[in-house]
């Protein structure tokens, strides 16, 4: 059998090369990751709120600690203020009627990830299921969906920045830290937060034997000082 040899036009060769090349990036693309990686779209972490409100926005995370969450809530009845509890997926699920009750209470619901995971560490569908998790379990819990997302250990990337975005959130972090899961004492964490309060302060805190004894100084201590008490999304108000 004779093999002939078809010769191709220039032309011909060029418009197959460009066909290969637009079937390879179209697999290329078909993946997630390798779209997150080309795609820049992302929104910042947010450390501070708007520097013209004097509002300053408590923060608190909570995956541990829930035997002070009640003594925190009366605190903030007492003091008539509403702060942003950034909640973990895993907790909700274990304390819905604490959670309940965080939201009846007219505070504000985050996106502290399922599992308290480093979400530097994982990828862009990892981060995606971390966050979604939560939202999930928070919202079958309260009705609440969640827009906010505080990553766990205050640690993030590029691809957890465009995992938040592509599922609407904004990434929150902080201004002010109470570093009150040391334990070393009420007095420092008052002095953290009252040597440079500023209008729009994030300020983060978790359930704490020191942060409840410490938090009516610290609330006092503000309000003399002319600063409303309230939520993230009232410190990012323009």
């Amino acid at each position: 059998m004779k093999v002939v040899f078809i010769p191709l036009r220039r032309n011909a060769i060029f418009q197959i090369l460009i066909v290969s090349s637009l079937f390879i990036l179209l697999i290329f693309f078909n993946s997630t990751e390798a779209v997150t990686v080309l795609s820049p779209t992302f929104e910042p972490p947010i450390y501070n709120g708007n520097e013209n409100n004097p509002t300053i926005a408590f923060e608190c995370n909570v995956v541990w600690g829930t035997e002070y969450i009640i003594p925190m809530l009366q605190i903030f009845k007492e003091h008539d203020i509403r702060i942003t509890f950034f909640i973990g997926g895993e907790w909700a699920r274990e304390n819905p009627e604490l959670l309940k009750k965080i939201a009846s209470e007219g505070h504000e619901l985050g996106n502290h990830g399922y599992s308290h995971k480093h979400h530097s560490k994982l990828d862009f569908n990892q981060n995606r299921y971390e966050i979604l998790e939560t939202e999930k379990e928070i919202e079958s819990i309260t009705g609440v969906k969640t827009n906010l997302f505080a990553p766990p250990y205050g640690e993030f990337n590029d691809i957890t920045l465009k995992a938040a975005h592509s599922l609407g959130y904004k990434t929150i972090m902080w201004s002010i830290d109470t570093i009150d899961w040391r334990r070393d004492g009420t007095e420092k964490i008052i002095n953290r937060v009252m040597k440079n309060p500023h209008n729009g302060a994030l300020v983060l805190m978790h359930p704490t034997a020191d942060t409840v004894a410490a938090l009516p100084v610290i609330i006092e201590g503000l309000q003399k000082q002319g600063f409303k008490i309230g939520t993230v999304s009232e410190a990012l108000e323009e």
